[in-house]
């Protein structure tokens, strides 16, 4: 049950408004958007704001280049951003933009309040200047040969080649990447925080608790080194705001940035919305608010955020964050995203080819609350959600729905299991401690072990058996009104990751919502709807069509001739199977089960090289939760290293020596534990039940399968 309701506001980091949202940003986003979604769930007055990063350089160029003023492109790109996010389902209750007269006031007077107590400081800096595009360059905008290796058109700040770091000053035979020209050095006025005067508050604030450890370790280094002044200003011509009694100075971008989330809180509080809803701006970002704020960002901006940021609002008497959550860098298959091997996925190219569910639930399933590095494995991310999302979960309904539906639709008056269903609804209290932490990896591993049990219930019961039998009809309905209860206890558990798959669940059991403490009232006798498709199968070819596009994309940037499109007509013949097999959902055997619908032919299956393996040796895999690592002897001396999905059916000390058979003809796989050199062949529902195919002890490692 939950406490009393908590007013908690939730804000992400800010798009900049340059560029389109791709995989990395939305790690960010779907992480915010589960927990908030869970708090709202809870009964708690929870508010998720954001907005577009509209100001700076970067965009006054952009817009120079497309011919449009920096107005019409940020709005454009603001368009394009609320058009992606809403189609991943994040739920924003505002999303506004940093170029808005709210977070002009708000920059303004914050920035009043750090001058007037003595924290700005005003001198002439030297910078090298563009004398054709007359302006300053930052380091970014400037090329030249490395000063210690002498490879060319390194940036200004380090080199790609050798990775050594210098001041763009150092560079040698420099050059603006804006327009060819030599910069030159020019000096300027510039103004600057001095963040060195709110150490020995921010030591003790990095370490309250509001700071994931390593963050704060992190910070501790600044700390210990001695914090230096700021820079918050930067000359015209620039898109932000002037600062005031400073005429042809503005605001650096990170100074207006975070103002940001404030600002699109007072716009929501004095939109009719915010109104209605009692919001209240002083209430939430007083100094001794009972209101909580959290910020979720990625690591690279934490300086901005846990040093600048609380340093700028205790000055200007503004509370400070209840937390600072920190996530990783999104990797792909191991490897930083790269536009080159298609990696580098934009938010709309993906949804041009596979359901954002399957990224919302992969996401959440292998999220925790470190500051660890996020892997994307595409093969691993296909099988995780057909395996869990398609197989496990919609699975339970679909095996079970028709038979009620069939019978009059209405649920079972009494529930034969009431212990096991009870025992789901507890389970509540654990999954939602782990929501709240913002382990959402534990929360879905309940959740699947839960799935899992479900399964197990219905593949007993076998109601698609029982209902052949003559005057078993209502133990049919018992059997199948257990299961939808299960259903609806683990889509309440998983609402917060599958806000689409929740609407259909809450639509198919004719209710109006699945809130957190409504899964205390078990259904009984009541009245469902005829269930429908929820999720088809992903498929590989999906997710290697996305990686084309992403390459097509890149070449198109570049001024080359993408590689041709397959045949038209081909092509849509693939689209209108696509689109068939979408609108009708996956084809379901008696049981209840997939049907696998497609075939090969024999030459195809002739291919596959089966072989006798000796599993000569079986360990655990440190952080795996379902692999075992074997080393196969595959005769003739040669091993492979294979790992295997197989660890809760067998303890590693109970194969070695086993007989097994193995594809040895596979391609090797790159795994986030190593290489994974072929295949060994198991069957079984899962879970406990998962047997190895063993051939007879005649069988010599080597030997082929026919």
């Amino acid at each position: 049950m939950t406490n009393s309701q908590r007013k908690i506001l939730v804000t992400s980091a800010l798009p900049y408004a340059n560029g389109s949202i791709h995989l990395g940003h939305l790690l960010e986003y779907i992480q915010t958007d589960i927990w908030v979604r869970f708090q709202k769930s809870r009964g708690h007055m929870c508010t998720y704001v954001c907005a577009d990063d509209a100001h700076g350089t970067a965009i006054m160029l952009r817009a120079e280049k497309e011919g449009r003023s920096p107005e019409a492109q940020i709005a454009a790109v603001k368009a394009e951003h609320e058009a992606d996010f809403a189609a991943f389902q994040i739920g924003f209750d505002n999303f506004h933009s940093t170029h808005s007269e709210e977070n002009r006031v708000l920059s303004e007077e914050i920035y009043k309040a750090c001058r007037d107590k003595g924290h700005i400081n005003v001198r002439s800096i030297k910078q090298l200047y563009d004398p054709v595009k007359e302006l300053f360059l930052a380091d970014r905008y400037i090329k030249g040969e490395c000063p210690k290796c002498g490879a060319a058109d390194q940036y200004g700040d380090n080199c790609e080649a050798c990775g050594a770091t210098y001041t763009p000053a150092e560079l040698k035979n420099p050059y603006s990447t804006i327009s060819g020209a030599t910069p030159v050095e020019k000096e300027s006025e510039h103004y600057f925080f001095r963040l060195q005067d709110f150490d020995a508050y921010l030591k003790e604030w990095t370490r309250s608790g509001t700071l994931q450890n390593e963050i704060a370790n992190k910070l501790a280094e600044w700390l210990d080194a001695g914090l230096q002044e700021w820079d918050i200003s930067r000359d015209a011509p620039y898109f932000g705001f002037e600062i005031p009694d400073a005429p042809g100075k503005y605001f650096y971008v990170w100074l207006d940035a975070p103002i940001g989330y404030m600002a699109s809180f007072k716009n929501l509080c004095d939109s009719e919305t915010g109104k209605a809803q009692g919001l209240d701006f002083a209430e939430y970002w007083q100094q001794g608010s009972e209101a909580e704020l959290y910020h979720f960002i990625g690591k690279d901006i934490v300086n901005f955020h846990a040093l600048f940021w609380p340093a700028m609002l205790t000055a200007a008497e503004y509370r400070t964050p209840t937390a600072v959550n920190a996530h990783g860098f999104v990797t792909v298959n191991g490897s930083k995203m790269s536009k080159s091997r298609g990696t580098f996925i934009k938010a709309r190219t993906y949804l041009n080819h596979l359901n954002p569910t399957y990224l919302r639930y992969y996401f959440a399933a292998k999220l925790g609350s470190s500051v660890d590095d996020f892997d994307l494995n595409l093969e691993d991310f296909v099988q995780r959600a057909n395996s869990d999302l398609v197989n496990k979960l919609v699975n339970i309904a679909s095996r079970t729905a028709n038979f009620v539906f069939k019978a009059g639709g209405k649920l079972s008056d009494n529930c034969v299991e009431a212990a096991m269903v009870q025992d789901f609804i507890n389970a509540g209290d654990q999954i939602a401690a782990h929501y709240e932490a913002r382990e959402f990896g534990k929360a879905m591993k309940d959740i699947m072990a839960l799935a899992d049990r479900a399964n197990e219930y219905i593949q007993e019961k076998a109601p698609w058996a029982m209902n052949k039998e003559e005057g078993r009809q209502q133990e049919v309905i018992d059997v199948c009104s257990v299961a939808i209860n299960l259903f609806r206890q683990l889509i309440t558990y998983l609402a917060p990751v599958l806000p689409e798959i929740a609407e259909k669940t809450a639509e198919f059991l004719n209710l109006d919502d699945l809130k957190w403490d409504s899964r205390s009232n078990i259904l009984l006798g009541h009245q469902i709807n005829k269930f429908q498709p929820m999720l088809a199968r992903a498929e590989m070819d999906k997710v290697n069509a996305i990686l084309e596009e992403t390459k097509a994309e890149l070449a198109i940037e570049n001024g080359e001739q993408p590689a041709a499109a397959a045949d038209s007509k081909q092509g849509k013949k693939e689209e209108k199977k696509d689109k068939k097999a979408k609108n009708k959902g996956p084809e379901l055997r008696e049981d209840g089960n997939e049907v696998i619908a497609d075939t090969i032919e024999f030459p195809d299956f002739a291919k596959v090289d089966l072989r006798v393996a000796r599993i000569v040796k079986a360990n655990h895999v440190e952080g795996a939760e379902k692999l075992l690592q074997l080393t196969l002897d595959i005769g003739n001396g040669e091993t492979r290293n294979v790992f295997s999905g197989i660890k809760s059916a067998y303890n590693p000390e109970d194969l070695e020596g086993k007989l097994t058979i193995m594809v040895a003809n596979l391609a090797p796989r790159k795994m986030k534990f190593g290489m994974s050199e072929g295949m060994v062949l198991a069957a079984g529902p899962g879970g406990s039940e998962i047997y190895l195919l063993e051939p007879n002890d005649g069988a010599q490692p080597g030997m082929r399968v026919m």
